[in-house]
C-alpha cells in the first residue's frame, strides 16, 4: 500500500514544489486554479495559486500539494517527510538543500540507529528527516 505525502501551502505551492523538484528530481505537474471550471474554483482561491501539483518519481512515488486558499498557514504539526537514501553525497546535498533558508533541528551526523541522519524545517514550513540507510542491516534496528 504506497503512501505519497498531500502537502498544503498558502500561496507557495508553485515554488515549493519547483524547488523540491530542483532538489529530488522527477517530472513536476502543476495545475493551478484556472484549470477549475467556470464557478467551480475554491472560495477564497486567486488564479494563480496551485490547485493541485505532483512530483512524479520514476518508481510510482509521489509528493503531491496544493494551495490552500483559507490562508491558515500554519502547517503540519507532529509530522515530517522522511527520505532515506543510500548515497552519503546524495543524502548530504539534499539535506543541506532543504536546510537552505531553513532552519535545522539536528544536523546530519551519525547516530545509533543510522550512520547518518538530520531534520530540518525547509523554508516553506515542511519538516524533514534524511537518513542514510546502513550498508548492513545487523542490529540496526532501521525499518
Amino acid at each position: 500500500m504506497p503512501l505519497h505525502p498531500y502537502l498544503f501551502f498558502s500561496g507557495t505551492c508553485r515554488e515549493a514544489m519547483t524547488r523540491y523538484h530542483e532538489v529530488f528530481g522527477g517530472h513536476l505537474e502543476m495545475m493551478d486554479m484556472t484549470s477549475a471550471p467556470e464557478g467551480e474554483t475554491m472560495p477564497g482561491a486567486t488564479p494563480d495559486m496551485i490547485m493541485h501539483a505532483a512530483l512524479v518519481f520514476d518508481d510510482g512515488t509521489l509528493l503531491m500539494a496544493s494551495d490552500d486558499p483559507s490562508g491558515d498557514g500554519s502547517g503540519a504539526k507532529g509530522v515530517s517527510i522522511n527520505i532515506a537514501l543510500t548515497d552519503e553525497g546524495e543524502a548530504r546535498r539534499i539535506f543541506e538543500s532543504l536546510a537552505d533558508g531553513g532552519t535545522i533541528d539536528m544536523p546530519l551526523e551519525a547516530t545509533f540507529w543510522s550512520p547518518l541522519f538530520g531534520s530540518c524545517v525547509d523554508r516553506f514550513g515542511v519538516s524533514w528527516m534524511v537518513d542514510l540507510e546502513a550498508t548492513n542491516n545487523a542490529g540496526d534496528g532501521a525499518v
